[in-house]
């Protein structure tokens, strides 16, 4: 663990000099955001999609751009009123391919680089839900979803026909999972297909089933085709699954898989003596080598990830980052092949990474905001970040120079002369001595002798982190419209300062988490003075949310108001309503009836009889990971008590708020109980 004790200003950003307005939660929602950038086989041009906001129609939609990287003004390539997404070059790179309801249903599209009209390349009687190209382009590999016994996918469309006409509508259900996420689930499997591919890309007459398994490919809930590859010979895929049985909810064993793309032969299961989480299979450039991310420990979602590397010809397989204490969520070769790509969290920020596959240490490429995307153009690298103060752009490393250029500014559109907060890093010396970080944004339009309200956010996950990152649904920059100030820990148990700090919190949900955000605050307080300490209501989201729960009843007296989305209430409830139970199992140490004096140790349900602070309560019907039923509780809790509570309840909304008009009433909400209890 680190001790430094001194505090440590890592970024601050200035506002602009001339503004006409703070930043709102209607900016929050208007904002384009730009997707992963896909570069062309060429390395000359990137491609990408960039979700727009339709106010009236209450949701995304989702266009494809083009960029050259050099600079210039992006293009345009769709206009849909369809969603266009998930891009991909052609490999001789006269097309752009990518995923389109604009025919009825989501299938792959093109559209011509040379320009011209976009044309179906497949017309399946299933939705496509991701796909890849062939390295050799003659064939695609699709995900479709499909009951396990059907022979074709006639046969699924027909079923699913019977199904929307049928007046029955009991589910049986013989083992967990029953539901996952915000749905229930079904007797269909997400699996792969290969469909052949003449030389003008026009598609063959048959759908081939790759992945013969009683599994979702790619997996639930957002996997998507990071979990498969192709090789560059266009004979095998590559592909992550964990098997739907009776072990799945307490299961994080996903292995990796090979399986030849002419659907003859067995499924290899390359990892089967890795118990834990094997995904995001990539391959050389020359298919020498398959990398994955793994875990090594079973049942913890929060392990950390290691990047390993296999031999395709000797069968070798090792370790490339024992010795390196972050955990990546990405990873790809370079275009030669000699190094591969890795973005993580750390300390505080998303940072990008190099590493050479014939040994060394990583490299530190990108070091600044959050890295959520990139791709390989040869010798420069396109990459998406985001900050404090900055929605997703695209930019351009020179691997030449270290020199980076942004390429996109759809951000523009909407935060042109619109107010941003000052935002810096701090650091302190937390639970047991350890260096915490955090991070304190200034209202907008800050005056230098003036005192302000403070918005207290809590980060879930609750291996997650209050970094140096644009979020689109908790954004403290909307807080700081408002005129607050914001202060962010990212105390023990927090992602990207090491292994060990983020195991931390298992086993101790309130104790040392608690006193990192008491210390966190109060070295806040000490160091600006700006800070108005007697004004502070605290904000926080699913373990956010269950901190809100745990603070009323340990921390009764130093806020003037709480606000609890989404939040666990009582964890005996939460463990036998919840669906991926091998978190609660993992966090608490066994599932309840064997373990239930640890589930018991730091349930805030216990402590009802000191909860005293006014809380606002957020939930939604289709929020399965915290049941809505632990929202009503705390509102009933409060209510009971005679707290001044009010609860807000979105029947169409899961454990996020993501309709646009749904996130503007959110916001309002937040907003008008914050000033109730901060403004003078």
């Amino acid at each position: 663990m680190l001790r430094l004790v001194v505090y440590v200003t890592i970024l601050c950003l200035a506002a602009p000099a001339a503004v006409s307005a703070p930043f709102t939660a209607e900016h929050l929602v208007r904002i384009d955001r730009v997707g992963a950038p896909v570069v062309s086989p060429a390395g000359d041009r990137v491609v990408y999609a960039v979700r727009h906001a339709d106010i009236e129609a209450d949701k995304g939609r989702y266009d494809l751009w083009l960029s050259d990287l050099d600079g210039g003004e992006a293009m345009r390539l769709t206009t849909s009123e369809a969603n266009d997404t998930s891009p991909a070059w052609s490999p001789n790179g006269r097309y752009v391919l990518f995923l389109s309801s604009r025919g009825g249903s989501n299938q792959v599209w093109r559209i011509p680089m040379t320009g011209g009209e976009a044309q179906p390349v497949t017309g399946l009687p299933l939705d496509v839900e991701s796909f890849r190209v062939s390295p050799t382009g003659d064939h695609l590999v699709v995900s479709t979803s499909v009951y396990l016994d059907c022979n074709d996918l006639e046969c699924t469309a027909e079923r699913n026909a019977e199904a929307e006409d049928s007046k029955v509508t009991g589910q049986r259900y013989d083992q967990l999972f029953m539901r996952h996420w915000d749905h229930w689930l079904d007797d269909k499997r997400s699996q792969l297909f290969a469909i052949a591919l003449d030389d003008n890309g026009n598609v063959g007459d048959s759908a081939i089933r790759l992945t013969q398994l009683d599994a979702d490919v790619p997996s639930r809930v957002w996997g998507g085709n990071e979990e498969y590859a192709i090789s560059p010979d266009g004979k095998t895929v590559y592909f992550a699954a964990r098997l739907r049985n009776r072990d799945e909810p307490t299961s994080t064993n996903f292995d990796i898989y090979s399986v030849p793309m002419s659907g003859d032969g067995d499924l290899d299961n390359l990892t089967e003596a890795n118990e834990a989480w094997d995904t995001a299979p990539v391959v050389s450039p020359d298919g020498r080598h398959l990398a994955w991310l793994a875990m090594s420990r079973p049942g913890f979602e929060s392990d950390r990830y290691q990047v390993m590397l296999r031999d395709l010809r000797t069968g070798r397989t090792r370790h490339l980052t024992e010795d390196w204490d972050r955990s990546p969520s990405g990873v790809a070769f370079t275009r030669d092949g000699s190094a591969l790509l890795m973005n993580a969290q750390d300390l505080g920020q998303k940072t990008l990474w190099r590493l050479e596959l014939d040994g060394g240490t990583a490299e530190k490429i990108v070091a600044q905001g959050s890295v959520s995307a990139f791709d390989d153009a040869g010798g420069n690298i396109v990459f998406a970040s985001n900050s404090l103060a900055s929605p997703a752009e695209l930019h351009v490393l020179n691997r030449g120079s270290g020199d980076s250029q942004q390429i996109t500014a759809f951000g523009d559109r909407t935060l042109d002369d619109v107010a941003m907060g000052e935002f810096e890093q701090f650091s302190f010396p937390g639970a047991d001595g350890d260096t915490v970080y955090g991070f304190i944004v200034k209202p907008a339009g800050f005056e230098r002798g003036e005192t302000y309200p403070v918005a207290f956010i809590i980060h879930g996950g609750p291996q997650g982190s209050s970094s140096n990152s644009f979020h689109y649904r908790w954004n403290p920059q909307t807080y700081a419209g408002q005129g607050f100030a914001v202060v962010m820990v990212d105390f023990h148990g927090s992602t990207g300062y090491g292994q060990d700090f983020t195991d931390s919190i298992s086993g101790d949900w309130g104790g040392k988490p608690l006193e990192d955000l008491k210390l966190g605050l109060e070295a806040a307080l000490e160091r600006y003075d700006f800070l108005d300490g007697d004004r502070v209501c605290a904000l926080g989201a699913s373990y956010g949310g269950y901190m809100i729960n745990w603070i009323a009843g340990q921390w009764p007296k130093r806020f003037r108001c709480l606000v609890n989305h989404d939040g666990l209430f009582d964890n005996r409830s939460m463990y036998y309503t919840t669906e991926e139970l091998w978190f609660p199992e993992w966090e608490h140490g066994g599932p309840y009836f064997e373990s239930a004096e640890t589930h018991e140790k730091y349930n805030p349900a216990r402590y009802v009889d000191r909860w005293q602070t006014p809380m606002l309560v957020i939930h939604g019907e289709l929020d399965y990971r915290v049941p809505v039923t632990q929202g009503i509780a705390t509102f009933t809790a409060l209510q009971r008590r005679g707290i001044e509570s009010r609860f807000l309840y979105f029947p169409d909304e899961n454990h996020w708020v993501q309709k646009p008009n749904n996130s503007l009433q959110w916001h309002d909400e937040v907003n008008t109980w914050l000033h109730h209890f901060l403004d003078e």
